[in-house]
């Protein structure tokens, strides 16, 4: 078995559910060190982070990505135990294969090749990994690149391990994301009697014509990066639980996911713009999770990568800004050109979570081709 296998069945073999570590950085640290890198732990409450760099120079990349998991589910549904990292049929099974203990594996052996092979390179690399991106995420990649930006310290590109492929390994790529805004709307009522309507006002009722006009607006028609910005319904709590008493309040919870064609302030003035219009009375709190942000195609990061997956694989990956959030959203606003990167994303999250050992190997020499393109070639 691959030096990569082993060392993601090691992490794997973690049962690292978010935000507790327990120990998978210090195992990165300890493989890191011996090659030369500087490893620094940067802890903030419940969350453990780690940076390392090899080198001084520019260009310098970063490898990002988090050892934090999800919950198993039930754990009597998985074919065998998700932290026990089995390899059935070429399938490496367990939570966190996917997303993204394999990912880190493979950043790893891919640095440790090239610097044997390339000691002399120009240029750094550096690994900047969390346990706090599958939670909150306010302790970990946020906190470390404002300790990073406090101290001058820049990079100038950042290759996620995310799971980015669909349908094949590298046949897509994620050089941008959309903003993720969220919203908590509490829709005030009067309390009553079911039977006696007129001495109550039901929230449910008042707020089903805003609701509609929110859920049909059409909020941007996207660009030539990203989709049309998406207006969803994620939670709507109402009543006391009695069939005969009408709620004196209606919680709705909605996101939006927007393209760079929106801001925070417009989505917010045109949704308070349309709840007026129906004279609601209702409080709304607002919580902004992510900024959208794009690499541009000609980017130096995008290039290299492209000839190294047109090198491994064969074909050319397709670029996109779909899906979800990522701790990319985070380290695009210091200047660095940040791509995603990593293997299917069909079984994240899910009973079974798997990866293909042939394309973890694959992945790795990647990630090897990719660091010759950045720093040799």
């Amino acid at each position: 078995m691959s030096e990569t296998i082993k060392l993601a069945q090691q992490l794997i073999q973690i049962d690292s559910v978010t935000p507790d570590d327990k120990g998978c950085q210090k195992l990165i640290s300890d493989f890191l060190t011996p090659l030369g890198f500087k490893t620094e732990q940067m802890n903030f409450g419940d969350v453990s982070n780690l940076w390392a760099r090899h080198g001084t120079e520019t260009p310098f990349i970063v490898f990002a990505g988090h050892t934090d998991v999800v919950p198993t589910g039930p754990v009597e549904k998985w074919s065998h135990p998700p932290f026990s990292a089995s390899v059935e049929n070429e399938m490496l099974i367990g939570r966190g294969s996917a997303d993204m203990k394999s990912s880190i594996a493979c950043f790893m052996i891919a640095t440790q090749r090239f610097l044997n092979n390339y000691p002399n390179c120009k240029g750094s690399i550096g690994f900047l990994i969390t346990s706090d991106e599958e939670g909150p995420a306010i302790d970990g990649t946020v906190k470390v690149i404002e300790t990073l930006e406090a101290r001058n310290e820049k990079f100038d590109y950042c290759l996620v391990g995310e799971p980015s492929s669909s349908k094949k390994l590298g046949d897509s790529i994620k050089n941008g994301r959309r903003g993720s805004l969220s919203g908590k709307l509490r829709i005030k009522g009067i309390q009553g009697h079911i039977a006696y309507p007129e001495l109550a006002l039901n929230p449910i009722h008042t707020l089903a014509p805003a609701l509609q006009k929110l859920t049909e607006t059409v909020w941007d028609n996207g660009n030539e990066y990203f989709p049309p910005t998406s207006f969803q319904v994620s939670n709507i709590h109402s009543g006391t639980g009695a069939t005969n008493v009408i709620p004196g309040d209606c919680v709705l919870d909605f996101n939006f996911r927007f393209s760079t064609e929106q801001t925070p302030d417009s989505l917010k003035s045109g949704v308070h713009a349309i709840l007026d219009s129906y004279q609601l009375n209702y409080e709304l709190d607002w919580n902004l999770s992510g900024m959208p942000f794009i690499t541009p195609a000609e980017g130096e990061l995008i290039q290299a990568i492209n000839k190294a997956v047109q090198s491994e694989m064969g074909y050319e990956p397709e670029l996109s800004t779909g899906g979800g959030t990522s701790d990319g959203r985070f380290i695009a606003p210091t200047g660095a050109q940040v791509i995603e990167l990593g293997p299917l994303n069909d079984t994240i999250h899910k009973v079974n979570e798997q990866v293909s050992v042939k394309d973890l190997e694959k992945l790795t020499d990647i990630y090897y081709q990719t660091l010759i393109n950045l720093l040799v070639n």
